[in-house]
């Protein structure tokens, strides 16, 4: 068995989408980011990829590279699940936890938990997604992501 850790940050701006989870929340303001900004999928990516010790998301897909720009984050999620497959390893459980001040979790978390499961191949029972608030403390101008998966091999 594997255990990693991932965790990402995106800023809130104006005119961009908020997708999070890979779902599309209404908002008026969406996640910076080369790719959509999806900053829990990127920390999920991280989770993954830090278990199988095989680096972070821009070891895979640089933010400098042209073909990543604006692609949605379940593509990267895809081609770890491929990794993941690769390596001989599937996906025991996901625990997450999401921070914003502004975004409430609660009405998105079980389509973003059905979502990833999706790609994952795995039952959404196996996701956990837990959203909490930055109580003033965390700034409210961005979203915050930490994932952490257990992986067995096959």
């Amino acid at each position: 068995m594997k255990v990693g850790i991932g965790f990402d940050v995106h800023p809130l701006k104006e005119g961009r989408r908020l997708i999070l989870g890979g779902c599309e929340i209404p908002h008026p303001k969406g996640l910076l980011g080369h790719s959509d900004g999806d900053c829990l999928i990127h920390a999920l990516v991280d989770a993954i990829l830090g278990a199988l010790g095989k680096g972070d998301i821009g070891s895979f897909f640089p933010d400098t590279d042209p073909q990543y720009k604006d692609i949605s984050s379940l593509y990267f999620l895809r081609e770890t699940k491929r990794i993941l497959a690769e390596e001989g390893f599937r996906i025991v459980n996901i625990d997450t936890v999401v921070i914003s001040e502004e975004v409430m979790i609660e009405p998105y978390r079980e389509a973003m938990r059905r979502k990833i499961a999706e790609v994952l191949a795995c039952a959404p029972e196996m996701v956990s997604i837990k959203g909490k608030r930055g109580e003033g403390v965390i700034d409210k101008e961005a979203i915050i992501s930490w994932a952490v998966v257990l992986l067995e091999r096959i």
